[in-house]
This record gives structure tokens, C-alpha cells and sequence, in this order.
């Protein structure tokens, strides 16, 4: 009919994201994207009380009322109330519904032009080595917990993430090039190659279960329960153990990043390629120089210092001290 595919309303754009884009997301993510369209359908029907709207009514004012709209409304969860990078990810994740409406023509100038993400910085919680050994040796009697226990600590030691963890199976772990056993993975979010050392706390906690992997779960490693069920029992183990931290899975990459290769004084490079990121700025979110690290390094400064001022003070004094000298 001399037509191509457009799209006239934001739930078209919708629709379009989940039939094409969907397939190539995660879970974690596709819910994110489900949460950010109940927000966008909650303020359509709170600022012009309808169901659904027309694209060409969406430009810079409807951006920044939105925005304004996720900072005073009531959150989908009363548990999870949103903050500033929350309203940032659902902003950004608004922008890419946009862009797809702009890749196929709907907009002349696309209405995120002006509009810039702010995010706030944040120290990302990690364990210092005190608390990882409290978590280690903390007594626990439940199978879950003990289960869980083990998860989070392989992940401290290896820097996976939860469904890096959930999918390693036993053709991932292969022979390095010193002759040890290494984890040799893909990540799933950025398709890059990781290529991990196993740590002899990693390989005790593997082989508490090397009697798990069968066919029947496609020889994965570790039996892993929901990243929900684990932050919850993560809750308990935290408490039980005197931790006060808000522990979540994801505390156990920052651990490996921070407490177990940085402040051992693994390069931040080195660092970097273990985590799997192609940008060394995603690892300086992870990888902080904290202040241990710094007393660390300004010791071994002091001690540089403290050895040339003694070795000038044991030079003679006198007339002919320069010549000495040289």
C-alpha cells in the first residue's frame, strides 16, 4: 500500500520492544523494562488522564514532567522507594523506548536531545577481610543458608555474578596457562571473554559439590536457588554473623574487586580484565581505592622516604663532603 511500519502511540513503540528487542535481554532487565512501563502508564493517566499517547505529544516537557513525576510518586514496591539513580535507570530506559521510535521516523528531533542523565556517585558496599572470615566461620545449620553461604563466598573469590554463577558448568573450567584450573566464560552482558584463576577458596566450595552435575542440569557446577531467595537469606546470614551491611549478591563482586584483588595489590588493570569490563571507568566502580589501600601505599612511602633521609644523614660533614659525596 506504499506504507512501512510506523508507529503512532507509545504503547505501539511498546509492543515493537518486547515482540523484537525482548528476545535479546535478560530476565533481570526485561523486568526493569516492565517496571519503567507501569510508571510511564501510571503518570499518562495521573497528567492526562488516559490509557495511552499519541508519540507526537511526547517532547522536552513531557520528559522533564515524567521525571518530576517518578521523584514524587508512589513506588510500584513501598519496599523499594526510588532515589536518584533509580529515576535515572527508568529515564534512560524510557530514552531507548524513544530511540526506537526516532530509528523508524516518528520524531524530527529526537525530544532526548536536551535532556542529559544525572547520576549520583555511590560507594558500592563490599565485605573487608574481617567480615569475609566472620561470614566463613559463622555457624549455620539450615541446608539454604549453607547453600547460600557457599555461593556468595565462591563469588567473592572468582568476582561472578549471580547468572555467571547459576549457568558454570563443568566444560567452563579448563586448564590455564600456568597449569591450574581456571573459569573460562563468556559474559553474558557484554559477550566478552572472562577468563578467571581459580582461588583455592573457589575450588573447596566446588568440590563440597562436585557430586551435583548430571545431565539432568546440564552439568552446571553449583545448585543455584533465585537471586531473590538469596538476597533474602543473605539478610539472615548478615545478621546471624554480625555483619552490618546490606548484603545482596552483588556485594560479592565488589568483595572480589576491593578486598580480595586491589587491596592485594592487583593491578587495576588486571582487575578489570578479571570482572570482565571493556571500560576501566566501569571498573572504578567496582575496584575503589579505599583507605586502606591508601595508608597501605603511603606506609610503604614513608619507609622509601625514612631510608634516603637516614642514608644523608650518615653522610660526613665537613669541607670536603661534597667530593666524598661524589
Amino acid at each position: 500500500m506504499g506504507k512501512d511500519k510506523t508507529f503512532d502511540k507509545l504503547s505501539d513503540i511498546i509492543i515493537y520492544h518486547k515482540e523484537v528487542e525482548a528476545p535479546k535481554l535478560s530476565q533481570g532487565t526485561l523486568k526493569n523494562y516492565g517496571a519503567t512501563e507501569k510508571y510511564l502508564k501510571r503518570f499518562i493517566e495521573h497528567q492526562y488522564k488516559t490509557s495511552d499517547i499519541q508519540l507526537n505529544f511526547i517532547d522536552y516537557l513531557f520528559i522533564v514532567d515524567f521525571e518530576n513525576y517518578l521523584r514524587t510518586c508512589k513506588p510500584l514496591r513501598s519496599s523499594q522507594p526510588l532515589n536518584n539513580n533509580g529515576v535515572m535507570k527508568h529515564m534512560e530506559r524510557f530514552q531507548k523506548l524513544i530511540n526506537i521510535a526516532v530509528k523508524f521516523g516518528c520524531f524530527t528531533t529526537n525530544p532526548f536531545n536536551l535532556y542529559s542523565l544525572r547520576y549520583d556517585d555511590y560507594d558500592s558496599a563490599f565485605l573487608e577481610l574481617k567480615e569475609l572470615n566472620k561470614l566463613r566461620s559463622v555457624k549455620l545449620k539450615e541446608p539454604g543458608l549453607l547453600l547460600v553461604r557457599d555461593l556468595f563466598m565462591f563469588s567473592c573469590y572468582t568476582g561472578l555474578t549471580y547468572t555467571e554463577v547459576e549457568l558454570l558448568k563443568k566444560d567452563d573450567i579448563v586448564e590455564g596457562v600456568d597449569g591450574d584450573l581456571w573459569i573460562d566464560i563468556k559474559r553474558k552482558k557484554t559477550k566478552t571473554t572472562v577468563k578467571v584463576p581459580l582461588l583455592s577458596q573457589a575450588k573447596e566450595v566446588l568440590e563440597r559439590y562436585a557430586n551435583y552435575p548430571n545431565q539432568v542440569n546440564q552439568n552446571r557446577l553449583l545448585p543455584v536457588i533465585s537471586n531473590q531467595k538469596v538476597n533474602k537469606y543473605l539478610k539472615t546470614i548478615a545478621t546471624v554473623a554480625g555483619i552490618n551491611k546490606h548484603l545482596t549478591f552483588h556485594v560479592a563482586r565488589h568483595t572480589f574487586a576491593t578486598t580480595i584483588t586491589l587491596l592485594n595489590d592487583v593491578p587495576f588493570e588486571t582487575v578489570s580484565k578479571l570482572l570482565g569490563h571493556t571500560k576501566l571507568s566501569t571498573t572504578q566502580r567496582y575496584a575503589r581505592v579505599v583507605e586502606k589501600k591508601i595508608s597501605k601505599d603511603m606506609g610503604k612511602l614513608k619507609d622509601v622516604l625514612h631510608r634516603e633521609e637516614t642514608k644523608i644523614a650518615s653522610i660526613p660533614k665537613g669541607k670536603n663532603a661534597y667530593l666524598r659525596i661524589v
